[in-house]
């Protein structure tokens, strides 16, 4: 498991729940593709907004990136 939780508790956004979905996907099994990090980026800014709760989704992602909790999968 983890050690970074990504935003609990909190009223959150439609795209920012679509967001976690796709970063939860991405990420169960401690592995990400190029692909699935161009995915979640673009998500992200889909709608032309990164609210705030897509922001602290984001930077947990890029957490989890920078801590190797997660790692780029080589294709």
């Amino acid at each position: 498991m983890n050690k970074h939780k990504l935003v609990e508790n909190m009223k959150v956004s439609t795209s920012a729940v679509k967001l976690r979905e796709a970063i939860d996907k991405a990420v169960e099994d401690g592995f990400i593709t190029r692909e699935e990090y161009d995915r979640i980026i673009t998500l992200a800014s889909e709608d032309g907004e990164i609210d705030a709760q897509e922001q602290v989704l984001l930077k947990e992602f890029h957490q989890m990136i920078n801590d190797k909790d997660i790692k780029f999968r080589k294709v």
